[in-house]
């Protein structure tokens, strides 16, 4: 068995790269994530795509992330964590190219729809090696921590460097994450090593679990989008809507008869699991809705160019780079409930004060007071939302317990966004607006927004009334040595 160190507290080099491959995904979902938002105005201008299309190019994306999050989850523990990591990894680059080079609409969309799905693959197996490798206590948060800088500096280094490349063309923005791809998937197949095959789980997969989970998310995710077009009324709509409540029922069923299930329904029981997902639902919801309208409203309205946007939301991603590093440490202090409490109260707050932006506001005190809470809200949250849904989970389900708070984060961020969109739109003038008019259309989904942030408030409150030690047990447990044996 090799060990990091003869000393728990030090982590061998292997152990730091292998560390750092995996946090390369979480970078590239970040990257991913920031550049697309600052090109977004360039893609709707030169493809001619209306607020509703170019909702598509972010929600096709999270279309195939949150889609087939738990049957990647799943997969990971079931087939090999670093084999579903690497085939995912190329399977992204692979996509990220397709997509910097279409130049249609549509083809855009699928392509984005490609790689959301290589990261449903990606970011649970890599989160699930993390947590399997580290020992619940200090070593997995601070682990978890370094996870949380990495996510927080490629969403900064997205903003700057999307905003450089859409100045030059929106091309060269998508096609940017190829190369950090490459070179994940390059580092990754040395130093993630070959799994312990006896600690590979065996037997039964679930196929029709995973086919009832992965048709109706994806049913669940299209319909909220295009309800916006559609109508929420319409018998389009509707239909779609009770067919997914049949597939829930159906999966439920499968899940209680089938012996090895892909979601073991037994994991929801765990309070602080249910309480993570719904927080992630709720931060991932209102941030990806209010990008897209601050991305909106200060490219198309104020005129902002990307780069002078870029820079403009780069105080989010500066401040959750920054305090990365002793997250573990705030969580093994106060427990991840405080924890996130607070980072729900700071986003809330930013989203309320955003309502006060006119038409020629000073950045420094319409804007940035909300760019500042916002970074501070994910930097509370964010690690204390992982750390929770992931303690007191048995290695075997790390994978399953990860792509259940992740799927949680891309369907909230879809269906908030769908919600937010329809709003906006029906809040729309149509025909010559003023900006005065467009601003105005804008309101109505910020205050959804807001709304969203103190649900997510209320949810997090409720984790306070519960015993420390079992959201916080990470705080009553020493450090362990952390081994790599075992990682698949």
């Amino acid at each position: 068995m090799a060990t990091a160190s003869t000393d728990p507290r030090v982590w061998t080099p292997r152990l730091w790269g292998a560390l750092f491959v995996l946090c390369g995904a979480l970078f590239l979902d970040g990257l991913d994530v920031s550049m697309i938002g600052v090109a977004l105005p360039s893609i709707g201008a030169d493809l001619h795509l209306s607020t509703s299309a170019l909702q598509w190019v972010l929600s096709g994306y999270v279309l195939g992330y949150g889609g087939l999050l738990l049957l990647g989850g799943r997969s990971a523990d079931l087939l090999g964590r670093r084999r579903v990591f690497l085939i995912a990894v190329a399977a992204f680059a692979a996509a990220s190219l397709l997509s910097g080079v279409v130049d249609n609409g549509a083809l855009l969309i699928a392509s984005r729809f490609v790689k959301g799905t290589a990261a449903a693959f990606t970011a649970p197996a890599g989160l699930s090696i993390i947590t399997t490798t580290f020992p619940e206590g200090p070593a997995r948060n601070r682990a978890l921590s370094i996870y949380t800088l990495f996510g927080a500096s490629g969403f900064s280094s997205g903003l700057i460097l999307g905003g450089l490349m859409t100045q030059i063309g929106w091309h060269w923005a998508l096609l940017l994450p190829v190369p950090v791809a490459l070179a994940v998937l390059l580092a990754g197949i040395p130093l993630i090593p070959r799994a312990d095959h006896s600690a590979r789980q065996r037997g039964h997969y679930d196929l029709a679990g995973a086919a009832l989970s992965t048709v109706a998310s994806l049913l669940l995710v299209y319909t909220v989008v295009e309800a916006s077009t559609v109508g929420w009324a319409s018998a389009r709509t509707i239909g779609s809507l009770v067919l997914v409540a049949v597939l829930a029922v159906g999966f439920v069923t499968v899940e209680r008869r089938t012996r090895q299930p892909l979601v073991r329904l037994g994991i929801l029981r765990s309070g602080s699991l249910v309480r993570a997902n719904l927080g992630m639902m709720a931060m991932f919801g209102s941030y990806f809705s209010f990008q897209f309208i601050g991305t909106l409203y200060m490219q198309s309205l104020l005129g902002w160019s990307p780069l002078t946007m870029a820079l403009a939301f780069l105080p989010t991603g500066l401040l959750v780079a920054l305090s990365a590093p002793w997250a573990g440490t705030l969580v093994g202090r106060l427990g991840a409930p405080r924890l996130i409490a607070l980072g729900f109260v700071a986003l809330t707050a930013g989203y309320l004060l955003f309502l006060r932006v006119q038409i020629t506001p000073h950045y420094a005190v319409a804007i940035l007071p909300t760019i500042v809470l916002i970074g501070i809200g994910f930097a509370l949250a964010f690690s204390a939302l992982n750390i929770q849904a992931t303690s007191g989970i048995v290695d075997e389900e790390q994978g399953l317990a990860s792509g259940l708070v992740q799927t949680s984060g891309q369907l909230g961020g879809a269906i908030v966004l769908a919600a937010v969109t329809a709003v906006v739109t029906a809040h729309s003038q149509h025909g010559p607006v003023s900006a005065a008019q467009t601003l105005a259309s804008f309101r109505p989904g910020l205050v959804l927004v807001s709304l969203i942030g103190g649900l997510g408030l209320l949810v997090a409150l409720t984790g306070l009334r519960r015993p420390a030690p079992a959201d916080a047990p990470e705080a009553l447990v020493e450090v362990e040595e952390p081994v790599l044996v075992g990682i698949d």
